[in-house]
C-alpha cells in the first residue's frame, strides 16, 4: 500500500519513542533518509520507497503484524496489567505499538493465542455472528459420565443460566489411578470461563486447558510455551476468507 506519513510519525508508528522525543533526534541529526541527513520532524516518507535509519539501524515500516503465540502460564491476555506480565511483553520482535490479542484466555490457560493491530480481523473472529470454531485440549478431574457428549451436542444449560450453544466433546482418555480424563472440546462461542464451566457442570473440573485451534489457525506444535511465529502467508490468507 503506497502512502506518505510525517517523519516523527513514522518513526512513532514502530515505537522508536514519542513524537517529542523523536524531533529531537531529528534535530541531533540521528535520522537519516535514503542516506541524508534529515533535520525536519514534519518532512513525507514513502511508504513504501523511502529507507529510514534512526542512529544508523533501518526501521522498517510495518502496516499490519500477525503472530502466533503460544501462551505460557503466569500471563495476561492484554495489552498492559500492573501485576503479571502480558502477552505483549512475549513479542521480542514486534514492530508496531498497537498491537493486541484477539480475544483473551485466563492467566492459567496456554495455548494458540493471535497478536495483531488488524481491528477488521479481531472482530469477524470474535464476533458472535460469526459462530468461529474454537477447539480446546484439557485434562480434568474425574470420569466423563455418559451422555455428557450428547448433551453438549444439543447446547448444554449451565447451573448459572447460561445456554451454550451446541458443542463437540470427545473424550480422549482416562486415568482411573489418576482419576483424570482427557478431552477435547470444539465451541463456537467464547462466555467468560466457558469450558471451565461447561466441564465442571458435568462433574469434571479442568485441571489444564490449552487452546489449539480457532478458526482456520492451528497452533504450531513446534512453538513451545511462550513462543511466536509471524503467521505464514497462506495463515493469513485463510483469516482473509472469515
Amino acid at each position: 500500500m503506497d502512502k506518505e506519513l510525517r517523519l516523527d510519525k513514522f518513526l512513532a508508528d514502530m515505537g522508536k519513542g514519542t513524537r517529542s522525543a523523536l524531533k529531537e533526534a531529528v534535530r541531533k541529526g540521528r535520522v537519516r533518509v535514503n542516506g541524508e541527513v534529515i533535520k525536519k520532524a514534519d518532512i513525507k516518507v514513502r511508504i513504501p520507497g523511502d529507507t529510514v535509519t534512526l542512529d544508523g539501524e533501518e526501521v522498517a515500516y510495518a502496516v499490519m503484524e500477525y503472530y502466533m503465540l503460544n501462551k505460557p502460564q503466569g500471563v495476561v491476555s492484554a495489552t498492559e496489567d500492573k501485576k503479571y506480565p502480558t502477552v505483549l511483553d512475549l513479542i521480542a520482535d514486534k514492530k508496531r505499538k498497537d498491537l493486541f490479542p484477539v480475544g483473551r484466555l485466563d492467566l492459567d490457560t496456554e495455548g494458540l493465542l493471535l497478536i495483531t493491530n488488524d481491528g477488521d480481523l479481531a472482530h469477524r473472529l470474535l464476533s458472535p455472528k460469526k459462530h468461529v470454531d474454537k477447539v480446546y485440549y484439557a485434562r480434568c478431574r474425574g470420569t466423563v459420565r455418559e451422555g455428557a457428549a450428547e448433551e453438549f451436542a444439543r447446547g448444554i444449560h449451565l447451573p448459572d443460566g447460561l445456554l451454550c450453544l451446541p458443542a463437540e466433546l470427545t473424550v480422549l482418555s482416562y486415568d482411573r489411578i489418576q482419576d483424570e480424563s482427557e478431552i477435547r472440546l470444539r465451541i463456537r462461542e467464547g462466555k467468560f470461563h466457558q469450558v471451565k464451566r461447561m466441564m465442571e457442570a458435568v462433574g469434571c473440573p479442568v485441571l489444564f486447558l490449552k487452546r489449539l485451534s480457532m478458526g482456520p489457525l492451528v497452533l504450531d506444535e513446534t512453538l513451545k510455551p511462550g513462543e511466536y511465529r509471524p503467521l505464514t502467508d497462506t495463515e493469513r490468507e485463510w483469516l482473509e476468507q472469515l
